[in-house]
């Protein structure tokens, strides 16, 4: 199944699963985070979900989840960490890395990434596979993992690497992912029968059309089994969403960054095989708000 948020045509928005080129709405829940704390029963009205019916070209998609804990891990794909060595960045990018992202800066598919130009001028992408929690628990071990899979989708982890740069003088770093906008999620929740094997997936980064980050998800060092069981500790929420990290290709580890930084006017794709596509636009700050940036922010 693929599992949605969406506006229908009257402006409201509700949980629903595609069926065919329609959307159909699941009516005994309000979102999808509640739709996997009633665990089986909530699979089942949507397996079931027999609502209001749209075409999909007349709805607007929304990010699929708000989840209470968004776990975002890096280091997993070492081909980044290779890559880093391009511009001798200051920091090893280690396996296990963990920090929380902010939930509020999550944004859907189709909508603009915002670009603050009065704190960056270094605004970069970040392909990523992210997995949804199906249940609560913690503790765990590989061989249970599996049972904790609720689904997959796409993740991009926008990034202000000048911020970044700053930040991790200190050995941590948070502003620079967290920003509004910087958490583009979706298109939907795909289930893990549609999607197979998670370790078998084509994964590719297009901006305007250019190919820039192309890599697979079995180069992760590490299986889903082993980076789910791994974080099971901080104890999982239904509905709770742990990312992947990324793969090579990301614009500031090339020795010509500048050229390859985001600006307003771009659009970003994003595809994961099995998974989806799920398109962004890069805005002025200007065109967001009405009113130019502040003053540049030196930090």
């Amino acid at each position: 199944m693929k599992l949605i948020m969406f506006t229908d045509p009257a402006g409201l928005t509700h949980p629903g699963v595609i069926q065919g080129d329609e959307a159909v709405v699941i009516e005994e829940v309000t979102n999808l985070r509640q739709l996997f704390e009633m665990g089986e029963k909530g699979m089942e009205a949507a397996r079931q979900a027999n609502g209001a019916r749209y075409p999909l070209e007349e709805v607007k998609l929304r990010a699929p989840i708000v989840p209470k804990k968004l776990i975002h891990t890096s280091g997993n794909f070492r081909e980044h960490e290779e890559e880093s060595k391009n511009v001798n960045w200051s920091h090893e990018i280690a396996p296990w890395i963990i920090f929380y992202q902010n939930v509020d800066a999550i944004i859907g598919p189709g909508d603009p990434i915002v670009y603050p130009e009065h704190l960056t001028k270094e605004l970069d992408y970040e392909l990523e596979l992210a997995v949804v929690m199906a249940k609560s628990g913690s503790n765990f071990d590989e061989e249970e993992a599996s049972e904790y899979i609720g689904g997959f989708l796409i993740f991009n982890d926008i990034t202000a690497r000048d911020i970044q740069r700053r930040e991790m003088r200190s050995g941590v770093f948070s502003f620079c992912k967290s920003i509004e906008t910087f958490c583009p999620l979706g298109p939907w929740i795909v289930t893990p029968d549609e999607v197979g094997d998670p370790h078998s997936l084509q994964m590719r980064l297009r901006v305007n059309g250019e190919l820039r980050q192309e890599s697979h998800s079995g180069k992760m060092a590490v299986t889903l089994p082993q980076l789910i069981a791994h974080h099971s500790p901080l104890h999982y929420s239904a509905g709770d969403v742990l990312t992947t990290g990324t793969v090579s290709g990301v614009a500031g580890f090339r020795s010509d960054a500048e050229k390859w930084y985001l600006k307003p006017g771009d659009v970003v794709e994003c595809d994961i095989e099995r998974v989806g596509k799920m398109t962004n636009p890069v805005i002025s700050w200007q065109e967001a708000h009405g009113t130019p940036a502040p003053p540049f922010r030196k930090w």
